[in-house]
């Protein structure tokens, strides 16, 4: 077959021009690279749009056969070596991206779940990424981004995401704030960490709350931490003053884990 062999090609230039973040808002699309990704996208029903795959790899079937089966269930489109590579955002490429149609799903917030994270100007892409895997791993589904967080569609938030970026609804808040003061009609309670409060994670109980995690740098901002409803630190042994954001969601999310299987192993 065929692949499209020059980078000026239309379609080509397109997909170069998703690398930023105004033309993936523009478009509605962002890339994903790899077969771990792509056989995840396809096994979640992501909305696929086409399929690149790269024409010598394919003929060298680096593809397992099952995956291309599902693969051939879509638009493909081929490309050449020296066109793939091009493309790719990664060192060692496995000759296959996919474009993805972002998440169109209803973007209201589910007040059926116990808490909500909401992210104040989280900076860091890999944070960003791994915040999304763990929020996914307490089996929470949707996830609140300020205007000033990290682009969750960004390539490297995309790949530290490991898939769960198609089974976590990101609801971008045009005013973090008056989201939290609409999410406080709903009898949610607002949680901010301070290095000055009083009480721990272990203090409180995680139903009915809004966890904010704040800019690496600066922390919450003061409008919001104004709105706290209770503020608590995660206490330290060592010398160490403050955690990485994604580390520091980890710990608290677990905590949550923690209470609620204790709440059920008391049910039974």
């Amino acid at each position: 077959m065929q692949g499209i062999t020059s980078k000026e090609n239309e379609f080509v230039k397109h997909v170069k021009k998703l690398k930023d973040k105004k033309y993936r808002d523009m478009s509605n699309e962002y890339v994903i690279e790899g077969m771990k990704l792509i056989a995840e996208a396809i096994q979640e029903k992501a909305p696929i749009k086409q399929i690149i795959l790269c024409d010598d790899c394919e003929k060298n079937a680096m593809i397992p056969k099952d995956l291309m089966y599902e693969i051939a269930k879509h638009e493909c489109i081929y490309v050449t070596e020296k066109v793939f590579k091009y493309l790719s955002e990664v060192q060692t490429p496995q000759g296959i991206l996919a474009i993805i149609e972002k998440n169109k799903k209803d973007k209201e917030i589910d007040y059926m779940q116990d808490i909500i994270v909401a992210l104040d100007d989280v900076q860091d892409p890999g944070n960003l990424g791994t915040i999304l895997r763990t929020v996914d791993s307490v089996g929470l589904t949707q996830l609140l981004v300020s205007k000033g967080t990290a682009d969750a569609y960004n390539p490297k938030v995309v790949r530290s995401t490991m898939g769960a970026i198609f089974r976590v609804k990101i609801i971008e808040c045009e005013n973090l704030k008056q989201t939290l003061k609409e999410i406080k009609k709903h009898k949610f309670k607002v949680v901010v960490s301070s290095l000055q409060a009083q009480d721990t994670i272990y203090d409180i109980k995680y139903n009915k709350k809004v966890v904010i995690i704040g800019n690496e740098a600066n922390g919450v901002e003061q409008e919001i931490q104004a709105l706290a409803d209770e503020k608590v630190k995660i206490p330290m042994l060592g010398k160490t003053e403050s955690l990485n954001a994604s580390v520091a969601t980890g710990i608290i999310l677990y905590e949550y884990v923690r209470q609620k299987q204790c709440a059920f192993g008391d049910r039974h």
